[in-house]
């Protein structure tokens, strides 16, 4: 089968690219596979350089969302829609959020979006004029729904403890150092709840008066973004960007664990395998970092509550142990096993 010159593509049941002149949109989605249902994802802006590159993004984040809806047993498929800013620091138009909503309602359902990296609530909304293929709106309090970051926060937070106590042994996170790679939504979600356990945290993000206001809130030291990851510490926890993983990276990894939020943080399939090597024990992205799709996926299928939401993210520490209990018994790396459940699960 031809990869069509992408080498990430991987069956995708349909890749859509959208342009809308009055507004300036250009926009891919990529529907990777429906076989559980609607393929769910969110939608991202942002400046990638070259459209092949927001073309390989959007394959790789629609796949990595199938086997995270697959795996958080969601009645979900996986799709990924992602906009393009003409340059870094754009802000997504009015204009450009409906062509947005009107190139998701086309599709007629086969995709449902809802908030990733440059969206918010207030800009789903906008979105909702143009298409009822939208999830991640404002909702009631106690009601399944709204900003999924808080939500993948915490599902990162539970995955973190495990991740520490099957990798370091820790039976808290009191005195464990831990090294955040971005603090926005879901990093500084996290970095406030492991700082009331007592972590010792060290931080960077792109936006270095983030940081340090963050770091003088916590305690926590800063590090530059290009270097966090190679912290003197415990375990690091990638939450901005993908592919942070790869042949250079990781050979220069001090942490025994890597646990975080970002999607796609191996850069090849192969760096699982150089993790695993390392002797560096990998919560998978896709299952640590279900929370967020979990809460929105349950507001857009009409399925329980927040009290549901919080008890399917309480799961996720179970479903890691599972993927690390097979990685120890077959010695495959934790990411291919985990590749292998989710691909069962999507009937591939």
């Amino acid at each position: 089968m031809t990869n069509w010159g992408f080498p990430d593509f991987d069956a995708h049941e349909g890749v859509h690219l959208f342009t809308d002149p009055a507004s300036g949109l250009q926009a891919v989605i990529a529907v990777h596979s429906t076989h559980l249902g609607p393929a769910a994802g969110g939608a991202r802006f942002w400046n990638y350089g070259t459209p092949a590159l927001a073309i390989t993004d959007a394959l790789r984040l629609s796949r990595g969302m199938s086997y995270k809806n697959a795996m958080a047993g969601l009645a979900l498929g996986g799709g990924k829609g992602v906009v393009l800013a003409a340059k870094p620091g754009d802000v997504i138009t009015t204009a450009q959020l409906e062509a947005f909503g009107r190139a998701v309602e086309s599709l007629g359902g086969r995709y449902v979006t809802a908030e990733d990296v440059g969206m918010s609530e207030e800009r789903m909304k906008v979105i909702a004029t143009q298409t009822r293929y939208v999830s991640g709106l404002p909702v009631a309090s106690g009601a399944a729904g709204g900003d999924p970051g808080p939500y993948t926060a915490h599902g990162v937070y539970l995955g973190v403890k495990a991740a520490a106590k099957r990798g370091l042994g820790a039976t808290d996170m009191k005195g464990v150092r831990v090294a955040i790679q971005g603090v926005g939504s879901v990093g500084g979600g996290l970095a406030k709840l492991l700082a009331k356990d007592g972590a010792v945290l060290t931080i960077a993000d792109v936006n270095q008066a983030r940081a340090e206001a963050m770091a003088a809130e916590l305690g926590a030291s800063v590090a530059s973004a290009d270097e966090i990851l190679f912290s003197d510490v415990d375990l690091v926890s990638p939450n901005a960007l993908g592919a942070v993983l790869n042949a250079d990276s990781i050979q220069r990894l001090k942490a025994k664990v890597v646990a975080g939020g970002a999607n796609n943080q191996l850069a090849t399939r192969e760096d699982g395998a150089r993790v695993a090597e390392a002797g560096i024990l990998y919560a998978p992205d896709y299952v640590i970092n279900a929370g967020g799709i979990i809460n929105v996926g349950l507001e857009y299928l009409g399925q329980g509550d927040e009290a549901e939401v919080m008890a399917r993210i309480a799961k996720i520490p179970e479903r890691l142990e599972q993927v690390w209990q097979r990685s120890a018994e077959t010695g495959h790396p934790a990411s291919d096993v985990a590749d292998e459940i989710a691909q069962g699960l999507i009937g591939r």
